[in-house]
């Protein structure tokens, strides 16, 4: 069974996050992170020097004695230059001198610089066979931005299309640069960002005072709009039904074991509203990336309650395939065995619900060996 290349970069930002911090040195970084993310994600194998060529020379135009981390093979042809970082060192444009060079003197079109954790994807849309000085993709470990996911598909061994990458490229880039621009506004807003706003919305003069309150309340704006966005988002990729899936539904009728958190009573709170929450979408996302290998996409859907995110099998309470406990500071995955028993699982992100992927696709082969279905429809 084939594994998506969503579910391999999640497992491998789940092996970053546990192991980031046991990692001082570059090469520990390359063995623990790098070639398994040139050969788990990218689909290369790292010990065959066909595919992957460690401490690269190119035979001309560079420094002597300089060499590159990695080479990618593709077609009998280095394709992609890979140099790399201390995970711990966060990545400099200075740290891609030797990139630079290289990328003139040999036929990649790619270079990509790296501590482990962030991946910077670079190519030549401002000159020709000359390094652009800032990254068409940056694919972050630690934030993972899923639309990047498809463009990152087409690097890969079994789907290279080096075509596709570099056309979309110009594209990627500035679409990137200003999703991270908007992110640094969302999180601190610059004070050119708050006036922007204040002016108008403000009918009077905008005073330094006028200033200071309005750098509360665009902020708190910001916040409120994401999260509106983030129930839109659900909604439209539940389809026309989601009004219904995000909205209180009492609990399907299961019974908890050994694992539940000990101590704690779930009491419905009629005066608390159901908010979706982006770890429950991405969560909810995961399960679906997981489980689509024994059935079709479209039958997972979704109901939010006020104390649980929960994913069923065609909408029917009475097939929970997981719970999301994600409303409290330790978070839950909750799986079900064959008698529907819920086990509730810690967890410390959404990522780490790829740690349970079996349990999760057995739940719904057993649905389906009951119902006499097959694995697509």
């Amino acid at each position: 069974m084939s594994v998506s290349i969503n579910e391999r970069v999640y497992d491998l930002a789940t092996k970053v996050r546990r192991h980031k911090a046991a990692i001082e040195t570059e090469e520990a970084t390359k063995n623990a992170f790098v070639m398994p993310f040139i050969g788990s994600v990218l689909g290369y194998d790292v010990f065959n020097p066909s595919e992957v060529i460690p401490e690269f020379t190119a035979d001309v135009g560079v420094k002597k004695g300089e060499k590159i981390d990695y080479a990618l093979v593709h077609g009998g042809q280095v394709q992609i230059l890979v140099e790399c970082k201390k995970v711990i060192e966060p990545l400099k444009i200075q740290h891609s001198s030797q990139l630079f060079r290289y990328f003139a003197v040999t036929n990649a079109r790619v270079a990509v610089l790296t501590n482990g954790e962030v991946y910077e994807f670079y190519t030549d849309l401002d000159a020709p066979n000359k390094m652009d000085e800032k990254p068409f993709l940056v694919l972050d470990l630690a934030a993972i931005d899923a639309t990047l996911l498809p463009e990152l598909a087409k690097l890969t061994k079994e789907s290279f299309d080096l075509d596709s990458v570099i056309n979309a490229a110009g594209e990627l880039k500035y679409i990137g640069q200003i999703k991270r621009a908007l992110a640094a506004e969302f999180r601190a807003p610059s004070s050119e960002w708050v006036k922007f706003f204040a002016s108008r919305v403000y009918e009077k003069s905008v005073t330094a005072k006028v200033r200071e309150q309005f750098e509360t309340l665009v902020p708190k704006a910001a916040t409120q709009f994401l999260t509106e966005q983030v129930n839109e988002r659900l909604k439209t990729a539940l389809g026309d039904d989601a009004a219904a899936t995000v909205t209180p539904s009492a609990p399907a009728p299961v019974r908890t074991t050994a694992v539940a958190v000990a101590g704690e009573v779930e009491e419905p709170d009629a005066t608390r509203l159901v908010v979706t929450t982006d770890e429950e979408i991405e969560g909810f996302q995961i399960v679906r990336a997981i489980v689509c290998s024994e059935v079709a996409v479209e039958r997972i859907a979704a109901r939010d309650t006020q104390t649980y995110f929960g994913v069923l099998l065609d909408d029917n309470n009475r097939k929970p395939v997981a719970r999301l406990w994600f409303n409290r500071s330790q978070r839950y995955l909750g799986v079900f065995d064959e008698n529907k028993t819920e086990t509730r699982l810690p967890i410390d992100s959404p990522q780490d619900i790829y740690l349970h992927a079996d349990a999760l696709r057995k739940t719904v082969a057993n649905y389906l060996s009951r119902e006499g279905g097959s694995t697509t429809e």
